[in-house]
């Protein structure tokens, strides 16, 4: 039994294995009362006023406690985040990493704005919005009722949130989500194809550092 356990462990790619890793872990933590969730969500003040650097990681890592809320966002990050990691970023896990690094800089600069303690949702749903973008001749089903292509997904899933959680605030997190996946789509995908380009190239480059 272990091993089949082991191998699908295995089986998931590095960097999104690292990410639901990081998420259980920090679901432990707080469920175990060895850190309380105050001491992860992210502030400009505490993370460089009192130099709580974590903070900078743990936003993005923290996504409840353990239960099906957190089950629900792990199977998003399981499925979206290998799809785009084993697809569209195959033996680019650098480029991949990058795109993470980016869309998670996004959303820290326009926290402030927000009422938004924990950005965790916010970036897997930008990977939401990234694979769908590019896979938009998937034809996807909602609950087996509505059929759909892949693009509509993400607006399919915000207007849920809208209607069944509580409006604007229950949407928010995904909205930031669009925004930051659909920076990093138009300046890698859709600036070179449409607008002039001198390198022909998306303008996201990944340093050589990573």
């Amino acid at each position: 039994m272990a091993q089949p356990i082991e191998q699908w462990i295995t089986g998931i790619p590095p960097v999104t294995r690292t990410w639901v890793a990081a998420a259980v872990g920090a679901s432990i933590l707080v469920e175990c009362q060895l850190v309380a969730p105050v001491q992860l969500w992210f502030s400009w003040k505490a993370a460089l006023g009192n130099m709580q650097l974590w903070r900078f990681i743990t936003t993005f890592c923290y996504f409840g406690p353990l239960s099906l809320d957190l089950a629900f966002h792990l199977f998003f990050i399981m499925r979206y985040s290998r799809l785009l990691e084993e697809n569209s970023f195959s033996n680019r896990r650098a480029d991949y990493v990058f795109l993470l690094l980016l869309c998670a800089a996004f959303l820290l600069a326009i926290a402030p704005l927000l009422t938004m303690p924990f950005l965790s949702s916010s970036l897997a749903f930008s990977l939401v919005y990234i694979w769908s973008r590019r896979n938009p001749s998937i034809k996807m089903s909602l609950f087996g009722v509505i059929t759909i292509t892949a693009p509509y997904l993400p607006l399919c899933l915000v207007a849920f949130s809208w209607l069944l959680q509580g409006g604007f605030q229950a949407a928010i997190g995904d909205i930031v989500g669009i925004l930051a996946g659909h920076t990093y789509v138009f300046l890698q995908d859709y600036w070179p194809r449409e607008m002039w380009s001198r390198t022909g190239k998306g303008e996201v480059q990944t340093p050589q550092i990573l």
